[in-house]
């Protein structure tokens, strides 16, 4: 049962993360940026947020330090936003999965290729 509500919170989290990033912040170093998900502790104290950016690696470096500057600001947002007795403390993450399965779609289709021009 406790499993399902640290899912649910978190569930909550990132679905409020969302709208503070989309529509609270401000800064310019903060690009396109996709929360990918979002992994609470089990007893809600520290939330690791998973997020995609769009970009090269210094893209990635700059969003990331943004956040992090920016981590007071979201964090009493969300104890605004999510009644709970105690805020998570939050923790940025670069998710690199969407790259990766990019990476992986780009050798399949080259493999494809290959072997359609083989025959």
């Amino acid at each position: 049962m406790a499993r399902i509500r640290v899912s649910r919170v978190g569930e909550q989290i990132k679905k409020e993360l969302s709208q503070i990033l989309q529509q609270e912040l401000k800064d310019p170093r903060i690009g396109f940026v996709t929360i990918t998900s979002v992994e609470m502790s089990g007893d809600l104290q520290h939330a690791k947020i998973y997020v995609s950016v769009m970009g090269d690696e210094e893209q990635k470096k700059n969003t990331l330090a943004a956040l992090n500057k920016a981590k007071g600001f979201i964090r009493s947002e969300l104890g605004r936003r999510i009644a709970l007795r105690h805020t998570p403390e939050l923790v940025f993450k670069v998710d690199e999965s969407i790259e990766h399965g990019q990476y992986i779609n780009q050798l399949l289709r080259e493999v494809k290729t290959d072997d359609a021009g083989n025959r």
